[in-house]
Formats: structure tokens, sequence, C-alpha cells
């Protein structure tokens, strides 16, 4: 079809409705039925195993796991997003992660610690591919809105995000805790741990479906002609980046703003990566069937208050400037981690749920909405963004080692989140540093 102009409702509308495809992998995947499914397998093995001649902690397992694929993802991220502009066509490669990244989550089906490592690929391939499609989703935002649109309609992404993964989790919830009546036989814990995996199955569908809206209004990428891949190309991401690097030190607004959003999207992804691994290890819940239901009750609160956070934070933007508004959310989440250094009991994670969930959607999307309006004028946006997601992937490398290596030491996590903590303390001081207004345009 005819490309749609830049600002046109219809077109915003089918960016944003992307959050709504993907965000159920965020959701079922990385905070909710995954890791409650994958402490389940180690119910009967006191929390380790032995894999890669190590014998390891679970949790501090699937945290080396996920920032494994976060470095990968960190590297050919700006490799691709490089080729991307350069031939002009980067919706076929935002296509190519989100296919790998559903079908991995399909592959979940079979997630079995007799054959762990297979598991293990699957959950490694599914991050790659949903982290790999936001490098082209994201990049898309100052082509399609202008900058006075951008607030809002990655608060609308991130809304509609919250929605329908709500949407599928709360059918997913049904499934576990009913299974008999999808259909689903065994015993109780057995069709339980079923439904879980038809779940995964769900998640991988979803995301193909649900996305087709977006690609059919999306236009091919952010130049009309494209030139043809060569062998050249290649590097031509690393040369972007470079370029990025030396006009980042002539704009100082924006180097600062990249400092704070290192350190704090180091500690938010974090936080939220690993959540329900430690409200189960944790909270002290009263049964097995207490801290399954509670923990997804736990993320569905996140997830509807986080659509409140998140138009909050849009109008609070609007009224007091991005940057006073990011300085506020990191002292509530640098609280928020003092605070939970101290929780033990399901009351005590319900009320952190809540507050994490009011300010967890407001500080990512106005994180992106913020960098999109500090960037110069250039048609090359993939390139900037991919540094955006460069400088928020080696974070959670980091975030994710700090808290899988405590968390192995220490048999405990507790630590690790004292330590996050201050990394949101560092980003308030970095972002401090950047004038009010270098967000106007």
């Amino acid at each position: 079809m005819k490309n749609l102009q830049k600002g046109d409702k219809k077109l915003l509308n089918a960016w944003a409705f992307y959050d709504w495809a993907n965000s159920v992998y965020t959701l079922t995947i990385a905070s909710a039925v995954f890791p409650i499914f994958y402490e389940a397998l180690f119910s009967k093995r006191d929390h380790y195993i032995d894999v890669f001649g190590m014998h390891l902690k679970n949790s501090a397992l699937i945290s080396f796991i996920t920032a494994a694929a976060f470095l990968v993802v960190s590297f050919i991220s700006p490799l691709l997003s490089g080729i991307a502009d350069y031939v002009g066509n980067k919706k076929s490669f935002m296509k190519f992660f989100c296919y790998l990244g559903a079908l991995s989550c399909m592959g979940l089906y079979w997630f079995d610690l007799t054959d762990i490592y297979v598991g293990l690929l699957f959950y490694f391939l599914g991050l790659i591919g949903y982290w790999g499609s936001l490098v082209f989703y994201n990049s898309y935002l100052p082509d399609i809105a202008f900058p006075e649109q951008q607030d809002k309609i990655s608060a609308k992404g991130y809304s509609l995000g919250y929605i329908g993964s709500v949407i599928l989790l709360i059918i997913n919830l049904a499934m576990i805790m009913k299974p008999k009546l999808f259909g689903i036989s065994g015993t109780d814990g057995e069709a339980a741990m079923k439904a879980m995996r038809y779940s995964f199955i769900m998640v991988g569908v979803w995301w193909i479906l649900f996305s087709q809206y977006t690609y059919y209004f999306l236009p091919k990428g952010s130049k009309e002609t494209g030139q043809k891949l060569t062998k050249n190309v290649l590097f031509n991401g690393f040369k972007e980046l470079k370029k990025v690097w030396a006009l980042l030190k002539e704009n100082i607004p924006l180097k600062r703003y990249l400092g704070s959003f290192f350190v704090s999207s180091m500690a938010v992804q974090t936080v939220m990566l690993v959540a329900t691994y430690f409200g189960a290890q944790e909270i002290q819940w009263a049964s097995k069937e207490e801290s399954t239901i509670g923990l997804i009750i736990c993320i569905l609160l996140i997830q509807l208050v986080a659509v409140l956070g998140a138009v909050l934070t849009s109008r609070a933007s609007d009224k007091w400037g991005n940057i006073p508004t990011l300085v506020a959310i990191n002292i509530i989440w640098a609280v928020f981690c003092a605070l939970a250094y101290f929780i033990t009991l399901p009351m005590h994670f319900y009320a952190m749920a809540t507050m994490a969930g009011l300010v967890m959607g407001g500080i990512q999307a106005l994180s992106r909405s913020t960098y999109s309006k500090l960037l110069p004028e250039t048609e090359d946006t993939a390139s900037f963004f991919s540094f955006y997601d460069v400088a928020e992937k080696i974070g959670i490398v980091i975030g994710m080692c700090v808290y899988g290596i405590i968390d192995q030491i220490t048999g405990s996590p507790r630590a690790a989140i004292v330590i996050l903590g201050l990394f949101f303390v560092t980003a308030i001081f970095l972002l401090r540093r950047i004038p009010k207004n270098a967000t106007s345009k």
C-alpha cells in the first residue's frame, strides 16, 4: 500500500500496536509464567543443577544466560541497524527478529531439565528475537511521529502492550489454575505444567498474528529507495556507531542523558527480569499454590498499574518537562530498592508490585521519547537508536551478572537489590547535570 505521511494517526496507531503484539513475551515469558514454570522444574533439586561444568543455582543460571543473550544483542544490533538504514529496509529486519522470538517462545514447550541445553537455547534465542526486533521498532519513532507527538504515542504503545499482555496472561492463568476446564489432562500438578507449556505456544502465535497489523502500515524504511547490500556494508553499522560517538562529543545534553540512561536501565531491566524469581525464592508463601497464584497476581497488578503510570508520566512530562520527571521517577526507584531488601511476606510483595508498576511504564516510555527528542536532525535514526539500545543491553548484561554472581555466592539476591538501588542514585546525579529545557524542540 502507499506509505502514510509522517504524523498520520493511522500510522502512529499501527506503530504503537506492535507493543500489543510483542509485550506478551515480556509478561508471560520474561516475567510471569516461564519463571514460575522454571522454578517448579527445580522443586525437587533444591534450586541447583550441574550445567556447563559448574554447580549453579537455577536463578543464577538464568541470569547468566540472560546476560549472554543481551551481550549478543548489543553486538549485532549496531551491525544490523546500520545495514537496515543503508539499504532502507529495516522492516524486513524487524520481521526476522520478531519471528525468531515468536518461534523460540513456542520451542519453550519442550523445556525440560533432562535436556536443559535445548531449553536454554530456545530461551536464549527468544531474548535475542524480542530485543533485536525492538532495535528497529524504536528507530521508527522519529520517522513516523513529530517531536510533539512522540511522548504521547510512546506512552500509548506501552499502554497497549500492558493491556494486550494482561488479556493473554489472564487466559493463561485460567488455564493453569483450572486446566481440566480447558481439556488438559493429568494430575493437578502435571496438568498445570502442561498448561504453562501451552501458554508458551500461545505467546508465539499472538506475537506473530498481531504484528501483521503493524507491518501492513509501517513503511519499508526511513529512505524511499535503498542501496544494494555488499560486503563493504557489513561493517557499515560500526562505522555509523563511530560517527554517532563523534557527534555525541558536540551534543553534551545527549551524551549526559545516555550516561544516566545506561545506569538506570541497568537497574530497571534487571529488576523486571528477576522480580518473579526473587518473589518465588525470598517471599514466605504459605504453599506452592499460593506462590503460583500470588506471583501471577503481582505481575498482573504491575501491568495494570503500569498503564496508569505511563499516562501520568506523560502528563507530568508535559507539565514539568522530561528531565525533572525522570529525576523524580529514579528517586522512587531508589526508594523501591531500599524497601525491597527487607520484604518477606506476601503483602509486602503486593505493595512493592504496586509501587513498581506505577513507575515501570513511566520510566520506559519517557526514556524512549526523551532520547528521541534529544536527537539531532538526521535520516539515519536506526544508527542513533542502536546506540541507545547498545547502552541498554550492556547495562542489562552488567546488571544481570551482578545479580547472578551475588545470588550464586550468597544463596540470596537481597544484597544485589541494594546495588541496583545505587545505580538509580547515580542516574539521578547524571540527570541533574542535563539542562531542563534540553528536550524542548
